[in-house]
């Protein structure tokens, strides 16, 4: 049960349910998943459980930590692991995954970020293994509806290097690290989880 000091993120609530519909389909032959941004850890609490056969692996940003750390400590789970330091510009752990999961991210980063996370994200994924993103996107440079308009501006109005990505962009950096994208799903709200995969001959 979710305490009221803990850190809280409304909009997990309202999308828990429809990911994970996705993921239990997506994630269920992985052994090993990569949360990046793991926010304050309500996605990683609620999905570990639910996905039982496989080891979900937090990690943030080191201001970020305590807050993952107390929803882990509120709700652990046998395969929820405490998080990573993990800030996509500076250094990755030196680990390998079979999946990637992040939410919400991708539109906040600045667009060398992105870069940079597409570019580190080829050297921890192995051969064959998902990148799962979930978001609002752009595709063919317009907004899936007038909502994501709006939430662009806000973005770009707080930091103008932020805001929704198209979707054909992201592919290319995703083909640049040697993945290609397998499904594009509408989930509620404008949102959408796009699924990448590696060349399983890349090393």
């Amino acid at each position: 049960m979710s305490d009221a000091s803990l850190p809280d993120a409304p909009a997990c609530a309202r999308n828990r349910d429809p990911i994970l519909s996705h993921l239990r389909r997506l994630l269920a032959n992985s052994r090993q998943v990569l949360e990046v941004g793991s926010g304050t850890g309500q996605h990683a609490v609620y999905f570990a459980p639910r996905l039982p056969h496989l080891i979900w692996q937090t990690s943030e940003r080191a201001e970020i930590l305590p807050g993952v750390r107390a929803w882990l400590d509120s709700e652990p789970a046998p395969n929820l692991r405490q998080p990573l330091t993990l800030d996509v510009d500076a250094e990755w752990p030196e680990l390998s995954f079979d999946s990637v999961f992040t939410a919400n991210t991708l539109h906040i980063m600045s667009r060398e970020s992105v870069q940079l996370f597409f570019r580190k994200l080829a050297r921890i994924l192995q051969p064959a293994g998902l990148l799962v993103v979930y978001g609002p996107f752009k595709i063919d440079g317009g907004f899936i509806g007038p909502t994501n308009a709006d939430f662009d501006a806000q973005l770009k109005a707080r930091n103008p290097n932020s805001g929704l990505r198209d979707l054909e962009w992201l592919d290319q950096l995703a083909a640049e690290a040697g993945m290609c994208r397998e499904e594009f799903n509408y989930l509620p709200a404008n949102n959408q989880l796009a699924v990448w995969r590696k060349d399983d001959n890349k090393e």
